[in-house]
């Protein structure tokens, strides 16, 4: 278990405005800590990042809407991000981090605050691993959920594959999969995307990918990536910004300059409009 900083907190206002009803879809919310203890198995120790903090970042960077990912340090028990939700109202959506076979009243409850997926990850500790894959497809079917995938490698991706292509359930692939710049579009990683992409039943988060480059802001080795993605599907594309950027390997972000990536990334402005808009009121119906 390691301490993790915290989040720039001096959000610079980014130069890019965001569209109406923009949707940061991939962030969190931690503790506080005296009302929402950390789980006991976590593999890290954020700083408090309050929903409030959270209102405050969204207000700067000019976003209507989100989708609070429950943080692996609160293990599973999601009361942190579903006290969010309760408090965010109609602009928030949650994925939950629970093992299969909860109680089904207790996760209509959870949709009727606005949770919409399951997550599944292989990077944190305290939570849910891909074992429970087959079970939470069967309840995400019965929900009307989705599945959120958090790999530690991309190669993870291709020995999923299989599964992901026999489950008819929405995924929705974490981080861009976790494919680096450095393995780029003939990786056996993005070959596998692209064969799951062809169901009509994935989704590409563009989240984090700081993590993936090898070169410093603005992480222009990831580009063909992102631009082959947009190119491709541009109706299963999805953004978020990860804050508070917990286990964070490299220079914290500012996430100002994290929003002036986007017409980076995706220069067409009708493609900035589905990823940013209209692509998430189609996966977490706002």
């Amino acid at each position: 278990m390691h301490a993790c900083p915290g989040p720039d907190r001096n959000t610079r206002t980014p130069r890019f405005r965001m569209p109406a009803g923009a949707c940061d879809c991939h962030a969190h919310v931690f503790g506080p800590a005296h009302r929402f203890p950390y789980s006991p198995d976590r593999s890290y120790t954020p700083e408090d990042c309050t929903v409030e903090d959270y209102e405050r970042l969204l207000a700067t960077l000019g976003i209507d809407r989100c989708v609070i990912v429950h943080g692996g340090a609160h293990g599973t028990d999601n009361a942190a991000t579903l006290d969010a939700l309760g408090r965010m109202g109609p602009r928030a959506r949650g994925v939950a981090v629970i093992p299969p076979g909860r109680p089904l009243a207790e996760r209509e409850a959870m949709h009727a605050l606005g949770m919409r997926g399951y997550r599944m990850s292989t990077v944190v500790g305290g939570g849910v691993g891909f074992d429970a894959f087959d079970a939470l497809a069967a309840e995400a079917r019965e929900m009307g959920w989705h599945l959120v995938l958090h790999f530690k490698k991309s190669a993870e991706l291709v020995e999923l594959a299989p599964r992901l292509r026999a489950r008819h359930v929405d995924v929705v692939l974490d981080h861009l999969a976790r494919i680096r710049a450095d393995e780029g579009v003939d990786s056996p990683a993005f070959r596998a995307l692209s064969g799951l992409m062809d169901t009509g039943r994935v989704w590409i988060k563009l989240a984090s990918l700081y993590r993936l480059s090898s070169q410093p802001y603005p992480h222009e080795d990831m580009l063909p990536m992102i631009h082959e993605a947009a190119r491709r599907w541009p109706d299963r594309l999805i953004w978020g910004s990860n804050w508070p950027h917990p286990i964070c390997d490299v220079p914290m972000p500012n996430d100002g300059d994290l929003v002036d990536l986007i017409p980076l990334w995706i220069p067409d402005p009708s493609v900035q409009q589905r990823m940013l808009v209209a692509n998430p009121a189609a996966l977490y119906g706002f």
